[in-house]
């Protein structure tokens, strides 16, 4: 098994099965490849005097994709009410004349923080009125100060890419801890661990790729799933990503994030579907345009298909003239990881794969099973399937012939209108957890690959051509050849 050596010192934590009502997706069969970490004695001094700041730092700012190209949308905590205001300029001294955007300030949880009791605000702003390929400057008001300038730049609505990205789950390291360690010990080690390796992998892929507009994760930001308070820690090292001050990131809410409410507070998603029935406590389906693709996110822990087909056909709808549809939701009706392609990918590929066929997706971006892979083109059968049995490996092929392989790419690495949908499947972004790959590989797999190393996609779309290449964060090569979508109507 494959060692990985760090300068972090040991950390580990247990992840928890989500468990609120209506939601049935934990880490239920879970069996990790927990490859064996050498932990050294010599650590990363800097980021351990960082991190004690970060970890009780609930007040970072997320900037998320706005509902087009010309909006961006924020979100904070705050200990004062009434300070969901933003300044946004096109240069940094200008902010200081800048007229303030306010947004919504609603008093969400009372914490105790550093031995005090203190009363948290969820924040939202939506600034509006950018423009394409511009670099602009924003503060935020947080605890009656403007906080210090940032920047971004915005992308091109004819020529963008993006970084995909698959459970970062911040506080979800293993079972690689020393001995000694008191178990709400290993538990803030832990998301150390993963907040710097996140850091690391964020930076790296965007060193390595300037280019890129925005972020998209499909989802598992954090890992606690009985802790409202433990999962405030692994947000605040999930946001405290030097990247994410400059790149805005699309989230999707994955089963850590469910039970509570604090993903909702602390991403600020556009036209979040409110009348979703069956929703978790985390938030709704949402979706947003960027140039010609619309981008449909969906809360899959709910079960509830008739609410997501009403987000869909409303999105369709209203971007009727958008060339590209892509879909993010967290767990994976088509991976190839050993633990829940043969699960909750079961339960749900009946119900969702007709739905996505229906609308003419072409994409489908997944994660929870921790592994790469990417499908050929597939369509779903329309008929109903029994569940599979994981220790019924021998009849995996034929219990799992719910879909119709419309185009096999296993050499062809372009296609020209194709008829199906590409499925992708993002392993772990930053180390934190890894499964192992499903003995058989399925045959609507293309490819797949676990290197027991952080992983990450870059995506770019120019007009009517989507095209994914996919890096080893450690090595920065690729571990799949670069595969393209060509539209030609």
């Amino acid at each position: 098994m494959k060692k990985i050596k760090t300068v972090i010192s040991g950390v580990c934590a247990v992840a928890l099965i989500c468990g609120f009502a209506g939601c049935s997706y934990g880490d239920q069969s879970e069996e990790k490849s927990d490859p064996a970490v050498e932990f050294e004695t010599v650590d990363s001094v800097s980021y351990k005097e960082k991190w004690n700041t970060i970890a009780s730092d609930f007040e970072q700012v997320s900037m998320n994709p706005g509902s087009d190209i010309t909006k961006m949308n924020y979100a904070w905590y705050s200990k004062t009410a009434g300070e969901a205001k933003m300044k946004v300029a096109k240069s940094e001294a200008a902010l200081a004349s800048a007229q303030a955007v306010e947004g919504t300030c609603e008093e969400y949880k009372t914490m105790t923080v550093n031995g005090e009791s203190v009363t948290f605000y969820a924040n939202k702003v939506t600034v509006t009125g950018l423009s394409e390929n511009t670099k602009y400057f924003y503060q935020n008001l947080c605890d009656g100060t403007w906080s210090k300038a940032k920047s971004f730049k915005t992308g091109s609505s004819g020529d963008f890419s993006f970084i995909y990205v698959g459970d970062p789950q911040i506080g979800s390291s293993g079972n690689n801890v020393p001995a000694g360690f008191k178990s709400n010990e290993t538990t803030y080690l832990a998301a150390r661990y993963d907040s710097f390796n996140w850091n690391n992998v964020l930076a790296g892929a965007f060193n390595n790729h300037p280019e890129v507009d925005f972020i998209l994760s499909a989802g598992d930001q954090i890992d606690a799933t009985r802790n409202s308070n433990q999962q405030e820690i692994e947000y605040a090292g999930f946001l405290s990503a030097e990247v994410l001050s400059s790149l805005p990131i699309a989230t999707t809410i994955g089963n850590h994030d469910a039970r509570f409410a604090n993903y909702k507070n602390h991403f600020n998603t556009p036209n979040a579907y409110t009348e979703e029935e069956g929703a978790s406590p985390a938030g709704n389906d949402y979706y947003y345009t960027y140039g010609n693709v619309l981008f449909i996110m969906l809360n899959t822990n709910n079960y509830n298909v008739a609410s997501h087909e009403a987000l869909i056909k409303k999105a369709v709808e209203e971007n009727a003239g958008k060339k590209w549809r892509i879909v993010t939701f967290h767990q994976d009706i088509y991976g190839s990881g050993k633990d829940h392609s043969a699960s909750d990918g079961m339960i749900l590929r009946t119900q969702l794969t007709t739905l996505l066929d229906k609308y003419d997706i072409d994409v489908v971006l997944q994660g929870h099973d921790h592994t790469y892979s990417r499908s050929h083109l597939l369509t779903s059968d329309g008929n109903e399937h029994p569940a599979f049995s994981a220790s019924n490996a021998a009849n995996f092929q034929e219990e799992n012939l719910c879909y119709t392989i419309t185009e096999n790419t296993s050499s062809a690495k372009t296609v020209t209108d194709p008829k199906g949908i590409l499925y992708m499947e993002a392993n772990s972004s930053t180390g934190s957890k890894y499964y192992n790959l499903i003995p058989t590989q399925q045959d609507y797999i293309a490819a797949r690959s676990q290197t027991f190393t952080p992983t990450y996609s870059v995506i770019n779309i120019k007009g009517g051509t989507f095209t994914i290449n996919t890096y080893d964060s450690e090595t920065g090569k690729k571990i799949d050849e670069e595969f393209k979508i060509v539209k030609t109507k």
